[in-house]
């Protein structure tokens, strides 16, 4: 009798009662809760230990939700191999970097990826000395290259070249002008110390119990949207004690978890005083929260319980890059929160599908499949997820996804750039068909200004025809982890630092006599 999927105690009382002679250790009874931290026990007398470094198959269909979990290795937001890619031959030595042992310079470490991430360093940053001229425009007032002086400089632009040994990253093109500026590198050199530290372990080759994911509730426990921690609590993750290990989780669920601390019923925001949202911002989400909450319906699972059920709730999540290649366990929580509801995910933008070629290979463009979609309908009974390497506008003007219905229909952009100088071109065709749908439109960004840029662009360019649903502001699910920005170390950034939403204006007819 195979144990791979039972309890020790279920299993016994079965092979009792078909009178097979077990040799399984008995579990002792659990202790007290709160006197010793959760364990797992084998039902088998040899003892495993997990692969860290064995990639497990998203599209698995034979494990219980409940006992997924995810070994993440340097490729923190990529897919795990599919069915039928062939694996790789040679595997790199696994490293096993201790907990203490984590900090290492990024062009001696250990692990050959971040020492590539070093030497990419060196040949495109630049030193951000106040000495060097401008290499380019300043786009906030928190921008290093304010400093600079744009044309009386005496020294030309320099790439990084020294580490500073208190974070080691490289950081200034030499020793003299990293201790000529070394006050203004103390004030984030703790916070590149803490990424460097992060990053190191993710090469670590350890277990990652964080990644472990919660299966489905029942509906009587809900979840408590306050903060990470009342979620993840009456969520029933596994506990999370350590700090860096609180930062690695939340950089992947953040994603999920900010859609839903919008859409849901219990969600943080409300129109009360400082709660953000606005008039305008009920009456949308109310709506959409009519839909993604179906009440009971009375169905089951044998023929007398069949019932009609309503469309899947449409997320499209615009300009996707890094969000799309989440392990597909991540998205899923979308479908615990929602356990009613139908949800599709489709992801839109040109770099949906980078570096993911080998796992999903693009299928050609035909009639009835005219832009190429790649669709994941196996993943579970209420989660679908569709990806599309093109921009929206294209696919807009195709009527591809018409008609849009605010029941049923969101957006969701994450850290667009809409007001930034190098990409606001490609939102300037597609911010006035987002208007024309009328459904609500998340957004989030990296930083305040980043939000404020955006958000004027957003009423310059559309001036008198916006409704702001929710303000601009600090995220209550944003990643706790702080990234590194390899052409600018000195730029650290915090994954979905702020949210805030808006929707094509709504008029309302009024009769005359």
């Amino acid at each position: 009798m195979q144990s791979g999927y039972t309890c020790q105690r279920c299993l016994s009382s079965l092979r009792r009662a078909v009178g097979i002679s077990s040799t399984i250790r008995h579990v002792r009874p659990s202790p007290a809760h709160g006197d010793i931290p959760r364990r797992f026990y084998s039902a088998t007398t040899k003892k495993t230990t997990p692969n860290p470094t064995q990639q497990r198959r998203t599209l698995a269909s034979v494990e219980s939700p409940n006992d997924r979990a995810v070994a993440i290795g340097p490729g923190a937001l990529r897919h795990a191999t599919p069915f039928g890619a062939d694996e790789p031959t040679e595997r790199p030595e696994r490293l096993f970097l201790k907990p203490t042992n984590l900090f290492h310079s990024f062009s001696d470490s250990p692990a050959p990826g971040i020492r590539r991430r070093a030497a990419f360093m060196k040949s495109h940053a630049y030193c951000p000395h106040p000495d060097h001229r401008q290499t380019r425009a300043v786009f906030s007032p928190q921008d290093p290259e304010a400093r600079k002086a744009a044309n009386n400089s005496t020294h030309p632009p320099a790439f990084v070249n020294f580490q500073c040994p208190d974070c080691g990253i490289p950081v200034y093109c030499s020793e003299k002008h990293w201790m000529d500026d070394y006050e203004s590198h103390s004030e984030i050199c703790d916070t590149l110390r803490q990424a460097n530290e992060d990053d190191h372990d993710l090469h670590s080759g350890r277990y990652f119990a964080e990644f472990r994911y919660p299966g489905p509730q029942i509906e009587e426990i809900l979840p408590n949207m306050t903060n990470w921690d009342t979620y993840l609590y009456t969520r029933e993750y596994n506990a999370i004690n350590e700090e860096r290990s609180m930062r690695q989780a939340t950089r992947l669920l953040t994603y999920p978890v900010t859609i839903a601390s919008v859409v849901h019923e219990l969600s943080p925001y409300n129109i009360r005083a400082g709660g953000r949202l606005t008039v305008e911002g009920l009456k949308s989400l109310s709506a959409l929260r009519y839909t993604i909450h179906p009440p009971l319906s009375g169905g089951g699972p044998d023929v007398k319980g069949l019932r009609l059920s309503a469309p899947p709730v449409r997320i499209f999540i615009l300009g996707a890059r890094a969000e799309s290649s989440l392990p597909r366990d991540v998205w899923i929580q979308l479908e615990y929160l929602f356990p009613r509801a139908l949800i599709h995910l489709i992801f839109i933008g040109p770099e949906s599908m980078t570096n993911r070629d080998a796992e999903f290979p693009l299928p050609e463009r035909t009639a009835r499949n005219p832009f190429g979609g790649i669709v994941e309908d196996r993943l579970s009974n209420h989660t679908k997820i569709t990806t599309f390497v093109e921009y929206y506008h294209t696919m807009h003007k195709a009527n591809y996804f018409q008609p849009y219905d605010p029941y049923f229909d969101c957006f969701v952009l994450f850290h667009p750039g809409l007001g930034h100088p190098a990409s606001v071109h490609e939102w300037e065709e597609t911010l006035p068909q987002l208007l024309e749908t009328k459904v609500p439109i998340i957004c989030t960004g990296y930083t305040e200004w980043d939000m404020q840029r955006d958000k004027r662009w957003v009423e310059e360019k559309m001036a008198g025809e916006v409704d702001m649903l929710l303000e601009p502001g600090e995220n209550r699910f944003r990643s706790l982890r702080w990234d590194l920005n390899d052409l600018d170390p000195t730029d650290l950034t915090c994954g979905n630092w702020g949210v805030w939403a808006f929707r094509g204006k709504r008029y309302e007819t009024t009769m005359k006599d």
